[in-house]
């Protein structure tokens, strides 16, 4: 049997988007221009590993299940980062988290893969000769992350619906959005992260409600740049799934 449509979701990080520098070195570079004296790039790469590998394991899915937001998280992880270079009795400066919350909720901090705008610029093009193939095709994100994804990736450039797992579909017809990305699955708000297959699940039930039909008959397409996570977890929930980029973990 054939199929009639075709959903295909990506990733987020490493596949849409990533750091224009290493993490620790724009933390490095904030750091020391709002006064933190010392900041050696070397000591907050190791800071900030430590920072987030405790921050993950004390409140797993940033901190959902204990009422955290994404802001209160990535505090912590910041807070933990410096402290152990300056000293925990010091003072860390006023601005120093919030201005690196908006450099990595935004694009001073990230810049999309090469490739995806020219693909997302190349599907407008394919929906503007005729919009009634927004009926066949939805594009989603499945991400291991928290809620600044959305605007993230509008930061970019890119047109992103407000429907993420848990919310109400648009009563809008398919062929008048403008959407480049139709839904946004974040772990945050389904509670299982890559590679579980309730968060494939979750996509195709979210899908599904903004479709206003069942997808069974449909193509299932999941594209990530990590092997265990992305493909493994894909093809496990029954989707096809395609890895880019340059890292593949097969041989791990």
């Amino acid at each position: 049997m054939s199929k009639r449509g075709l959903l295909i979701c990506f990733d987020a990080f490493g596949t849409l988007f990533t750091p224009k520098r290493p993490v620790h070195q724009q933390y490095a570079e904030v750091a020391r221009a709002v006064g933190l004296q010392n900041i050696r790039d070397a000591d907050v790469e190791r800071t900030f590993k430590d920072a987030f590998k405790q921050e993950a394991s004390q409140h797993p899915n940033f901190g959902k299940a204990k009422g955290m937001n994404s802001e209160q998280w990535w505090t912590n992880i910041i807070t933990n980062t410096f402290l152990p270079i300056v000293g925990k009795d010091t003072q860390l400066p006023r601005d120093l988290v919030p201005k690196l919350l908006h450099r990595f909720w935004s694009d001073e901090g990230y810049v999309l893969v090469p490739g995806v705008r020219q693909f997302f610029e190349q599907l407008r093009e394919y929906f503007d000769q005729d919009p009634r193939r927004r009926r066949e095709v939805l594009v989603g994100v499945i991400t291991n992350s928290d809620d600044r994804v959305p605007d993230t990736l509008t930061a970019l450039g890119l047109r992103v619906g407000p429907l993420r797992y848990g919310g109400r579909p648009s009563s809008e017809g398919a062929e008048t959005r403008t959407d480049d990305i139709n839904f946004t699955i974040m772990s945050y708000d389904v509670g299982h992260e890559k590679p579980a297959r309730e968060i494939f699940v979750a996509a195709e039930q979210t899908a599904s409600a903004d479709a206003g039909e069942s997808l069974d008959d449909w193509r299932k397409i999941y594209v990530g740049d990590e092997y265990k996570k992305d493909v493994l977890g894909a093809t496990n929930a029954g989707w096809n799934a395609v890895l880019v980029g340059p890292r593949d973990e097969r041989s791990e």
